[in-house]
């Protein structure tokens, strides 16, 4: 598409100026990156990007992700000239309740955005999800071929994105897989928020991307278009992935705050709006200006991409008449499609174990067979697959170049394996899971509550869930992590105390597609549960349920999960005859706490006469919401190296000390709360 010179200076000022006038207007946000960044990117979506803002989750669409979140207005202007379902009252909203455009991008909230970006570094490393979701995927379809996918994963990072360590894992991840479709331009502007960014940031990033096997280029002046476009076709041509350093200037245009943190996080201000805009050359007013010329180019650029849109599906419907197998594949990965008897053949598939055994090797007789019912399955676990049980057996590694398998090695990089996950499920063709011990989903808590907040179907599985580990010692033992997981908003923490409620765990993850799932998985081995009455999959899928019960109301009511669910059962015989105990298995509480009201109350009485006791082998807080003045037996210290039946005895976690602790707190009234 022609376009004269000052025709496109024009287009990039009108970036510039709508996050200007928004970030005024809001009295909120980060006007100095889009004023920066504008030039390049309209070089990409002008020239470069595919997209058809009337369908936003096109399959063969280039992905477009701003890393550099607290730029949003960057890409709500991009998306409102783009033609998308942003609004000119959309942009005009910025940051108010209920906009469409929020502070920084969300997924879900606004057409066009590919994943919520705020935490720095968040954002490339997502990237790196989608890039070998889409590299999967075509291994898939393409047939050795470069249709129908072949597109990419483009964005933009600062200068923050490549300090904060996740990106550095995921940036050794996308080199070591060659993913050559990531493509991101890096705003090398030299300034952070608290001031230039030598202060804290020397080392050459040009290089150390060239050791982690990137392709990387360096535009000296971030107002070349013709530079950057050039940059963008050779990286399109290389085979590694690559980072365009573009030397980008801060509030470019700010008379007095151009180059300077003052232009980073906060508005201009109406007397620096004006001389900016006087000194680019834009109108004062109005406000929230798109002069008709750069409107007329838009419109043809998005008849550009839809076209090539058309183009591609009238190809697309002919490929499936020839490939109907990868056309049913396709289908079925596009909707995550899962059986409807799902959970019932789970529970056939751990019918063969009937000794004791740990919820981790029952969860790879599980997921082993979840993986043959559902395509869409795929994943990893930073280096500890052997511990962790989620080796998908017989269905291939993913490495440099090979993208048809399905066992993803993230290498010891928490972080990144979360993020890289949650790309996958932003991308929305696997169903992506994460495996590595439950101390360390520390490192990884910053992607999950994304995963919650994005309301995405990432499985983060968490294997040697207690001080039960053992010898390994208190640096290796979780004893908060438990209560800090069911802190986050919409995310489902499973803890499963044998086969039937693994099978149950996977099930519920897999068939939940409106948010992530954890699975917390013993190292010990646990006992079959001898239940009262035989429990169906979907009565365990509801998340409580009683495991052993008493005829009429009961006495008290043991609640406990996971390993603490056999410990109790055990030392049942040890309580007074004439006690009436209910036990409760509840291997996830967010699903009970979904439940009405009376349907709660009814298998936990909350009266004057019934008595509530709670029992974890971790920190107990967060069960007083469940029995109230209740007991909770938990743990409120660190753990201790040793084996794991002396850890039981020192913790009162044994059956024979339960009993006694839990029969004293009775006879004294249960007057006291304990740990």
């Amino acid at each position: 598409m022609n376009v004269t010179p000052e025709l496109q200076k024009k287009c990039v000022d009108t970036i510039r100026f709508l996050a200007i006038d928004a970030v005024e207007k809001a009295n909120s946000g980060h006007p100095g990156m889009p004023m920066g960044a504008a030039a390049m990117a309209f070089a990409l979506w002008s020239r470069h990007l595919r997209f058809n803002p009337d369908e936003p989750r096109w399959a063969n669409r280039d992905r477009f992700i701003l890393s550099a979140g607290h730029g949003s207005m960057l890409l709500y202007a991009l998306l409102h000239l783009g033609g998308y379902d942003v609004t000119m009252e959309d942009l005009k909203s910025f940051r108010q309740w209920e906009s469409k455009t929020p502070g920084h991008p969300e997924f879900h909230d606004t057409p066009g955005v590919e994943a919520t970006t705020g935490p720095l570094g968040q954002g490339i490393s997502n990237a790196v999800g989608f890039a070998l979701s889409q590299r999967m995927l075509a291994a898939r379809m393409n047939g050795g071929a470069q249709f129908p996918i072949d597109n990419f994963i483009y964005g933009i990072c600062s200068d923050g994105d490549l300090m904060e360590g996740v990106s550095g894992e995921s940036a050794s991840l996308a080199g070591h897989l060659q993913l050559g479709n990531i493509i991101f331009l890096y705003d090398d502007n030299h300034v952070s928020l608290a001031g230039k960014t030598d202060v804290t940031f020397t080392e050459n990033r040009d290089q150390r991307y060239q050791a982690y096997g990137w392709h990387v280029q360096h535009v000296a002046d971030g107002n070349d278009i013709d530079a950057i476009d050039q940059a963008i076709i050779a990286a399109k041509a290389d085979l590694r992935p690559s980072l365009i350093s573009v030397r980008t200037v801060l509030g470019f245009g700010s008379p007095h705050k151009e180059n300077t943190h003052d232009a980073h996080g906060s508005p201009l201000g109406k007397d620096e709006v004006k001389a900016t805009k006087q000194n680019l050359g834009w109108p004062i007013e109005p406000a929230f200006l798109v002069p008709d010329d750069v409107r007329a180019f838009w419109a043809g650029r998005i008849g550009e991409v839809k076209k090539g849109y058309e183009q591609w599906q009238q190809k697309f419907g002919e490929w499936k008449k020839v490939n109907v197998d990868r056309a049913r594949l396709w289908i079925a990965l596009a909707n995550r499609e899962v059986p409807e008897d799902l959970p019932e053949q789970l529970a056939a598939s751990i019918l063969s174990i009937t000794g004791a055994e740990s919820t981790r090797k029952l969860g790879q007789a599980v997921l082993q067979k979840a993986a043959a019912l559902v395509p869409s399955i795929a994943g990893g676990s930073a280096d500890l697959d052997p511990s962790t049980f989620t080796y998908l057996k017989d269905l291939g590694d993913i490495g440099p170049g090979n993208y048809a398998g399905r066992n993803i090695h993230y290498g010891v990089r928490e972080h990144a394996m979360g993020a890289a996950a949650n790309g996958f499920a932003y991308d929305g063709f696997f169903i992506p899971y994460t495996a590595t011990f439950m101390i360390f989903s520390d490192y990884m808590r910053p992607p999950i509550r994304l995963a919650a907040l994005s309301r995405i179907q990432s499985i983060f599985v968490f294997t040697h869930d207690s001080i039960f580990v053992g010898e390994d010692g208190p640096t290796h033992q979780p004893i908060e992590q438990l209560a800090s997981l069911r802190a986050i908003p919409n995310l489902q923490v499973w803890r499963p105390a044998d086969g039937l409620e693994t099978a149950a765990a996977w099930a519920a993850a897999l068939l939940r597609k409106d948010g992530p799932s954890v699975m917390s998985f013993s190292r010990q081995k646990l006992p079959v549960l001898d239940r009262t009455r035989p429990a169906t999959m979907r009565e365990v899928m509801r998340g409580a349920y009683a495991v052993h019960d008493v005829e009429g109301e009961p006495d008290v009511v043991i609640i406990a999960t996971g390993s603490e669910v056999g410990a109790v059962q055990a030392a049942l015989p040890l309580f007074d005859k004439q006690l009436k105990v209910r036990l409760v298995s509840m291997p996830c509480v967010e699903r009970f706490l979904q439940w009405p009201g009376e349907e709660q109350r009814k298998l936990i009485p909350h009266d004057t006469r019934t008595k509530l006791v709670a029992v974890e082998a971790a920190g107990g807080l967060d069960w007083y919401r469940i029995v109230g003045a209740g007991m909770v037996c938990g743990i409120d210290r660190f753990g201790a190296s040793a084996p794991e039946k002396a850890l039981a005895d020192a913790f009162d976690l044994t059956p024979q000390k339960l009993a006694g602790k839990i029969s004293k707190w009775l006879s004294e009234g249960a007057r006291t709360n304990t740990k």
